[in-house]
């Protein structure tokens, strides 16, 4: 006869929600999970492409046992990362994972808290993804809570009439929904770091340089982040398109008039390049991603680097990093057919011109030798990810110049590179490392990208290294300061690697 779920009750600001314990509630090991919390209201009706409204209260218990809808709907395809649609309409939700749930006791403040957002590109990704899944981080003494987000053009898209910006809300949201209800879960608000990967990373980035999101959080641990900082002539650009396909225009009720459905093919269609355009996917690596955080001059006032440049979040410790071969085989399939282009000529096409493209081709001479297809998977993989951690950096000295000028005590930045080669790609590719980060190699997923024997003892270090972040503690390696700065290196050896991102300087511009 199986025994009875044990369940556990949490009084939140809008009314008692229900969860579930995972283990015993006296095991030292054991957790609660509270899914599907609503932060907001459903995004639906008055309320679609609308600022999000606080959660209105509810009476009696609600269930948080089940993960609640999310902005990605239907089938996302063959992703690195598992991560599952749920349909419905209240997709602002959150979930919230805690070793202690209750408020904590009056001599203690609560235990640290991370709050993930997950990646996608800014138009997919899921927060109910198992790897997401807090019970680890919890198991080491960290509440951990995932968030999901307007996704795509509901998120991100310019509409004449519409708040710009709209996932950009949701996070701030959330954020304080954390500091308001996390006590009642044992958290303390006082101890939060933001962390997220790829689109995630960016999110937490932009956050970080935003003076509107300054106090809901301390800490910063952006892993593979991609910032959008999509200019506002573009975002009216992409909704002019939007609106010539839809056959409407592109304002408040002309987007209203469409079904979600309706508006999630235009924007597929709206991000293929044009029929017979010349670069195709070149000019998406040259321009970046056309859905993302707008730079409207408001809530988002300029550039993420800009803004961290000029102090916006230089009190706040910030550790960042990339994989190694985040998109390096994106070009392996046409690898025979590019045998035959030069890697200049690949280059150019890609954006890439003199005199940067020469210093570039010399800092990476060693992927010479793997080919054409090769040395372009890298050029891509510099271009998204480490050459912004590069201006990143940079910026982040600036700002700290200026706190310091102005009588503040700048934090420190930390990089890093997660260096391990899967033996499934050949390469430390985009994702590999979330499942370390996380401590879930033993998840049914994990083989399909790690390879059936992953080395444990990486995950047990990486994840340790982050969970002593969020706890309050500084990495044990030096920060990264100066032109050629060091960055720890994740390996089957773990190692500290002076001028660490060297080869993708050339392209960061500073």
């Amino acid at each position: 006869m199986a025994e009875p779920e044990c369940t556990v009750d949490v009084t939140t600001s809008a009314g008692v929600v229900r969860g579930r314990w995972r283990g015993a509630p006296d095991d030292a090991h054991a957790s609660a999970a509270f899914l599907g919390i609503p932060f907001a209201e459903a995004p639906v009706g008055d309320l679609r492409f609308a600022a999000p409204e606080p959660a209105r209260p509810w009476d009696g218990v609600r269930d948080a046992l089940e993960h609640g809808p999310t902005a990605q709907r239907g089938d996302p395809g063959v992703t690195l990362i598992p991560e599952p649609s749920v349909p419905g309409d209240a997709t602002l939700n959150v979930d919230v994972f805690t070793p202690s749930p209750g408020p904590a006791s009056a001599t203690d403040s609560g235990l640290p808290v991370l709050v993930w957002f997950h990646g996608g590109g800014y138009v997919a990704g899921s927060p109910a993804s198992p790897w997401y899944d807090g019970r680890t981080f919890n198991r080491d003494g960290v509440v951990t809570v995932n968030v999901s987000y307007r996704l795509g053009f509901d998120g991100f898209g310019w509409i004449d009439g519409a708040p710009a910006n709209r996932g950009v809300l949701d996070w701030l949201l959330a954020l304080e929904w954390v500091c308001a209800n996390i006590p009642a879960f044992g958290g303390d608000p006082g101890r939060v770091t933001i962390a997220g990967q790829s689109a995630g990373g960016g999110a937490v980035l932009t956050l970080l340089g935003m003076s509107r999101a300054q106090g809901l959080f301390h800490r910063v641990w952006a892993v593979s982040p991609a910032l959008a900082d999509v200019s506002l002539e573009r975002a009216k650009a992409f909704a002019a398109r939007i609106g010539e396909l839809g056959g409407i225009r592109p304002d408040l009720d002309g987007m209203r008039s469409l079904p979600e459905e309706r508006v999630l093919n235009l924007q597929r269609e709206a991000m293929r390049p044009a029929r017979g355009a010349r670069g195709g996917g070149a000019e998406l690596v040259a321009a970046g991603l056309p859905l993302g955080p707008v730079v409207d001059g408001e809530l988002v006032p300029a550039k993420t680097p800009t803004s961290i440049a000029a102090g916006v979040g230089a009190a706040v410790p910030l550790v960042l990093g990339t994989a190694d071969d985040e998109f390096a085989s994106a070009f392996r399939e046409a690898s025979t057919r590019l045998r035959w282009v030069s890697r200049a000529a690949a280059l150019k096409r890609l954006g890439l011109v003199e005199p940067r493209r020469s210093e570039w081709l010399e800092a990476n001479r060693g992927e010479h030798l793997h080919g054409t297809a090769a040395v372009l998977g890298r050029y891509v993989s510099d271009h998204v990810f480490r050459a912004p951690l590069v201006r990143t950096v940079a910026a982040r000295e600036l700002g700290a110049a200026v706190a310091a000028a102005d009588g503040g005590a700048p934090a420190a930045t930390w990089a890093y590179r997660f260096s391990w080669r899967s033996p499934v790609s050949g390469a430390a590719v985009h994702c590999l490392d979330v499942p370390f980060l996380f401590d879930v190699l033993a998840d049914p997923h994990v083989p399909a990208v790690a390879g059936a024997r992953a080395p444990q003892a990486l995950a047990d270090r990486l994840h340790a290294d982050a969970v002593a972040f969020v706890t309050g503690a500084d990495p044990s390696w030096p920060t990264a300061a100066g032109e050629a700065f060091p960055a720890r290196v994740y390996d089957t050896t773990i190692a500290t690697l002076p001028d660490a991102y060297a080869s993708a300087r050339p392209l960061a511009g500073v």
